[in-house]
């Protein structure tokens, strides 16, 4: 396969950029509609940050996650780094479906059964509900920053090839 020019490159690795970093933000505005939901008892309100949530979820969250898979699969398999030519790659490869799994599977439920329970009243369901929502909110945060640190630092060599 033809490897990109160092143009072609540049662009690519700025839309995995940019796809990345709308990524980080839904999920950091993601956490700050869940902190505001501890500072109100009002149901109506509480309604519509999970309805925000569920429509940054349904357009940025989706577009920039599949932006940023698209874009990082092409980078890798387009230029010298290859999918599992490094260490740093792999993990990278890991850490993003556990956290395209918490985002398309965990995250979308909860939020979603987070606007049927608010409808009801605010009980201990949807208490327990909104904590493992944010719990898991907080750990894809965690997960997204360390995938901007290894891009930035490339730990872990290149794997030995065998011949």
């Amino acid at each position: 396969m033809k490897n990109l020019s160092l143009t072609q490159k540049k662009w690519w690795l700025s839309a995995h950029i940019l796809f990345s970093a709308i990524w980080l933000g839904v999920t950091v505005t993601f956490l700050i509609l869940c902190i505001s939901v501890l500072n109100t008892n009002d149901g109506q309100v509480i309604k519509a940050y999970y309805t925000s949530m569920l429509q940054l979820e349904q357009t940025a969250g989706r577009a920039s996650l599949i932006g940023t898979v698209i874009t990082g699969l092409l980078l890798s398999i387009l230029t010298k780094w290859g999918l599992f030519r490094f260490y740093w790659i792999i993990t990278k490869e890991i850490i993003t479906l556990i956290c395209l799994a918490l985002g398309f599977i965990f995250i979308y439920y909860w939020t979603l059964n987070g606007i049927h329970l608010s409808a009801d009243s605010i009980n201990e369901d949807f208490i327990t509900n909104h904590y493992q929502l944010m719990i898991w909110i907080i750990i894809q945060v965690s997960l997204l920053a360390i995938l901007f640190i290894i891009s930035v630092f490339k730990p872990w060599g290149q794997r030995i090839q065998r011949r």
